[in-house]
């Protein structure tokens, strides 16, 4: 199984460890591109500080966020998963997980990024403030500049398992799995089940609880329809769109063919 999650708007501070080495992040496929958004954030931040501020879509107060860019390359760095906080890395609480459940973190879980492309929980990263949205002067548009590399990459680091897709619309635009892998991917939806409508917060901590509940239970879904009978054992009500009708899981509502399977997991308390 492979986990696709967005990063968070806030992040801990840099550690105190070695300085970033890019050429031992995960998914080496990504390190051209990598080290191309890394070169033009860092010099855009180390020069004209009121126009990487606005280049960044960062407020007054977030001025510091370009000082911090600034120092990419030799600030400390620490695992993603520490670095990554906010509302679903929260509810997620690595943590906190037992010894086999953050192995089993280590192994699926794939964070998306404007800066990284991708990385693993574990791969060591200093704390940084670029968005997916980001329009670079040289580079453009940072979800059109990593297509075309996670086209690539993505679909080896998919395996041939479930996919499990949790990334919010910017960070889904980068890498969409087509083919054979769409086949075997689930995006999920977290609605307030009396009036079926999305609640942002309530959302990202349900679906960092739903991706601690699996890690915990040591479930390993080979398949969407093995994550839904996984995610109703867990005691999540689900309703499912597969692909096409008669698929195995018994959709709810049929979906078109070469589509992915879209979960709508319904929750009644929103806390």
């Amino acid at each position: 199984m492979l986990v696709l999650l967005p990063p968070s708007e806030g992040k801990a501070t840099s550690g105190r460890g070695a300085p970033l080495k890019p050429g031992s992040l995960s998914l080496p496929g990504l390190a051209e591109a990598r080290e191309a958004v890394l070169a033009e954030l860092v010099d855009l931040c180390a020069g004209d500080a009121e126009k990487a501020r606005e280049v960044l879509g960062l407020s007054e107060g977030l001025r510091g966020e370009v000082a911090k860019n600034a120092e990419l390359m030799t600030a400390g760095t620490r695992p993603a998963g520490e670095i990554y906080t906010g509302v679903l890395y929260d509810a997620l609480g690595l943590a906190s997980l037992d010894p086999a459940a953050k192995r089993r973190a280590a192994r699926s879980l794939l964070v998306f990024s404007g800066l990284w492309g991708a990385v693993r929980v574990t791969d060591r990263i200093p704390s940084y403030r670029c968005s997916m949205g980001v329009r670079l002067p040289g580079l453009g548009a940072l979800g059109a500049h990593w297509r075309g590399p996670m086209a690539e990459a993505l679909p080896e680091a998919a395996g041939s398992g479930l996919v499990l897709d949790l990334r919010s619309a910017a960070y889904a635009a980068a890498w969409k799995p087509k083919g054979e892998v769409a086949a075997r991917t689930a995006t999920v939806r977290v609605l307030h089940a009396p009036t079926r409508k999305v609640v942002s917060h309530f959302n990202k901590a349900t679906k960092g609880r739903i991706v601690r509940s699996l890690l915990t239970a040591g479930a390993a879904p080979a398949g969407p329809a093995e994550l839904v009978e996984a995610l109703r054992d867990l005691g999540y009500e689900v309703e499912v769109t597969a692909p096409a009708p008669g698929q195995a899981g018994k959709p709810e509502k049929p979906g078109k063919p070469g589509q992915g399977w879209a979960l709508d997991v319904l929750v009644t308390e929103v806390h």
